[in-house]
């Protein structure tokens, strides 16, 4: 029999500072400790869980001393929940971490020079701030300390909620969740008392059975609800029981849509959804103009930093009105309207075709005529051949998935030399990477972070660069 390994646990550490991906940084005989759920000042008991050379890894065993600025987290899932880990951080220390973030990634990490970085722009709401949440079904809910899973009924062993860090197939069962506003958790916990009433079966993700799998709920800020059930096969009888008895105890959900997805796993992005009843969209607002939000649509999940981000990227464009504007991995077309009218013409290239399908209509609805979309995969639709038939960019706006940008784009990039860059990221490490390979041609000429998403170690940022 194999010896457990003796747990290694460091006593009365200092907690110094808070450092990327949400974790706290300590130092044990030079050596740099990397805690979660940390906060600067606490003292604590900490328990290894890695060790390496140069540093280590490490969870609280015990606080010794709680630093004067941590904390009581608010949400009954903190700890457990993969997400909102910086709750027991106050706010303003959330933002100062989150502007080192954006000089460690582009200075420190990614030796770019850059102006000094702009403020961060704090998230007016900073509970109940998103638009857009899923929930997962699951027959093998996660197990708390304490419960006996052998004295649990198949229906205790459900759950609906979130999957778990690391585990792919534990779903935490959620009570409240703080993130979307009402009624995202009374839809919720209808669905699910309503399932288990009826006895429908929860998904089982290893043994892929069972007939419920996700629910989607968006909202705008005029607060409707488009709901989206998804169903593992179709059973008729029971998806009709099941959505007609939602919409008719939330008149909020204006837009209910189901998909049957029988594939091992939970995108619908190559699935059919269905309308079964009211409007095929959300709307939402802004500075005048309307955007449509379908079930697959792409939208900054918090509507209100999304103004003040796209505010930001149209003021570092610096439009006159005469340009040519690109604008790459455009979505529904949000930032491509939104600056248009400063714009002679603009262009916008999105991968999912449902979104430039929404962006048409949104510059339809918005009276729009110099916007145009293509859709496809952009390594494939910027080419120098599609660039001398649109027009050379004088101005392109980029806002790339997490992953950032295809090499064959940056190529694309420098050869149409545009005058300026305006460069939307959400992960100012891929941004320092792409940024640097544009370095040669482009000075970065400001750096302006948006807070996204409060209570997470995640950040939004823009940068300014100009052609030398």
């Amino acid at each position: 029999m194999a010896r457990k390994k003796t747990e290694l646990i460091l006593e009365n550490v200092l907690i110094e500072s808070v450092a990327a991906e949400g974790k706290a940084i300590a130092h044990i005989d030079g050596a740099v400790l990397f805690v979660e759920l940390a906060v600067p000042g606490d003292i604590l008991n900490v328990r290894v869980t890695k060790k390496k050379k140069n540093y280590m890894e490490g969870v609280i065993d015990s606080i010794v001393q709680p630093s004067e600025h941590r904390l009581e987290p608010f949400c009954s899932h903190f700890g457990i929940c993969g997400g909102c880990k910086w709750q027991p951080l106050p706010y303003e220390m959330q933002l100062q971490a989150k502007q080192q973030q954006v000089w460690d990634q582009l200075v420190r990490i990614g030796h770019l020079q850059i102006p000094e970085i702009s403020p961060i722009l704090p998230s007016d709401d900073i509970t109940y701030y998103r638009n857009k949440l899923e929930f997962t079904f699951s027959s093998k809910r996660w197990i708390f300390s304490g419960e006996d899973p052998e004295s649990l009924t198949p229906a205790e062993r459900c759950g609906l909620g979130f999957h778990v860090g690391r585990f792919f197939d534990k779903v935490l069962d959620i009570q409240h969740c703080w993130l979307q506003p009402e009624p995202s958790n009374a839809i919720r916990l209808f669905i699910k008392d309503f399932a288990i009433e009826h006895d429908y079966s929860f998904y089982n993700i290893r043994e892929n059975t069972g007939f419920l799998r996700n629910i989607v709920i968006r909202n705008n800020t005029a607060g409707e609800v488009m709901l989206t059930v998804v169903f593992a096969y179709i059973d008729r009888e029971a998806i009709n029981r099941l959505l007609d008895a939602v919409s008719e105890h939330f008149p909020e959900i204006v837009s209910l849509y189901y998909v049957v997805n029988s594939k091992l796993n939970d995108s619908i992005a190559d699935q059919e959804c269905i309308l079964y009843k009211g409007a095929d969209a959300i709307w939402e607002d802004m500075e005048g103009l309307r955007f449509k939000i379908g079930p697959k649509s792409f939208y900054q999940t918090n509507s209100r930093q999304a103004y003040k981000l796209y505010s930001a990227a149209r003021k570092l464009a610096a439009l006159t009105g005469n340009e040519v504007v690109y604008d790459l991995y455009t979505g529904t077309g949000t930032i491509a309207q939104f600056v248009s009218s400063k714009a002679s013409k603009v262009i916008g290239i999105e991968y999912v075709k449902e979104a430039i399908d929404d962006a048409r209509i949104n510059a339809e609805a918005n009276r729009i005529d110099n916007c145009t979309f293509f859709a496809g995969d952009m390594k494939d639709v910027l080419t120098s051949d599609f660039i001398n038939g649109h027009g050379r960019p004088d101005v392109m706006i980029i806002d790339p998935p997490r992953a950032g940008m295809h090499p064959d784009v940056v190529k694309v990039i420098l050869e149409a030399e545009p005058e300026r860059i305006v460069y939307v990221s959400c992960n100012p490490a891929s941004q320092a990477r792409d940024l640097a390979l544009l370095a040669d041609k482009y000075t970065i000429t400001a750096v302006q972070p948006v807070d996204m998403f409060p209570q997470t170690m995640h950040v939004e940022n823009v940068c300014a660069l100009v052609r030398k």
